[in-house]
């Protein structure tokens, strides 16, 4: 069993603690406190009070003492509930996974194209939401109740695919990370033009003057001879690199109904 860190604890990978106590808290076997537990306190207000706290102000921003302060306890009480940040990080990431679970019905599967498509949407929908989990490690994630609700969702919605169990899991794989792509691309623009003061407009305004003289200098023949809105930021990237990704499966797909 690792040792989870202590007060000072600022990890942000998941499965860093305690992974025993993180199982224990994320399958209910062992939310209760040992001891003088106050009023009114609870893990389910701790993670709550937590994930509030990341979305606004970003996941460096949560501690236990900062937690305490927001629920108007000492930092000691948290500890009877979970051990430190790393095990809070691990209820955090599961109960913010659950958010998504009814966007695919999984007693009754969507056609898989659509399924596929839904399951990249509500994904993206997700980082935006909390784009602090773009800032998380999660090669070891703890699977808590809804990781693992979730990937069952995800296999049901698309069992109609036909194909062998490695080939389903790596497909779900790749999309996920087709959408972590564009998530944090959109991210990272967001965080540049907070930390610098200057919208997205001003910097490229900005580089124009030796774009275009770069461009007439007949070094770059192929970039200079692209179309006006090549750039445009109008132009659905995700919806274009999703509906790729789709069609690549279905050769897949087809391929399978023809050996079977």
């Amino acid at each position: 069993m690792k040792k989870t860190t202590g007060p000072g604890d600022t990890s942000t990978t998941s499965g860093s603690g305690d992974i025993g106590r993180s199982l224990e808290l994320l399958w209910g076997t062992g939310e209760r406190p040992a001891r003088g537990p106050k009023p009114g306190l609870t893990l389910d207000r701790i993670v709550t009070a937590a994930i509030a706290v990341a979305d606004a102000e970003g996941i460096d921003a949560v501690s236990m003492r900062r937690l305490s302060a927001d629920l108007g306890t000492g930092t000691m009480s948290l500890y009877r509930y979970v051990p430190g940040k790393a095990e809070l990080l691990d209820l955090m990431l599961d109960r913010v996974q659950g958010e998504p679970l009814d966007a695919v019905d999984a007693r009754e599967p969507a056609d898989w194209r659509t399924a596929m498509e839904s399951m990249a949407r509500t994904h993206l929908a997700l980082l935006r939401r909390h784009p602090w989990l773009l800032k998380i490690n999660q090669a070891r994630t703890v699977l808590g109740p809804s990781a693992v609700r979730g990937l069952e969702t995800s296999v049901a919605a698309l069992q109609g695919m036909g194909l062998r169990d490695q080939e389903l899991i790596s497909s779900i794989i790749a999309v996920q990370s087709f959408v972590v792509g564009v998530a944090r691309m959109e991210a990272e623009a967001d965080e540049a033009a907070k930390e610098t003061g200057q919208s997205h407009e001003e910097f490229w305004t900005s580089q124009l003057p030796y774009l275009e003289q770069a461009m007439a200098s007949g070094e770059f023949p192929l970039v200079a001879g692209l179309d006006e809105d090549a750039f445009d930021t109008g132009f659905d990237h995700f919806a274009f690199g999703l509906r790729r990704l789709v069609a690549g499966f279905e050769v897949l797909v087809a391929k399978r109904a023809r050996q079977h």
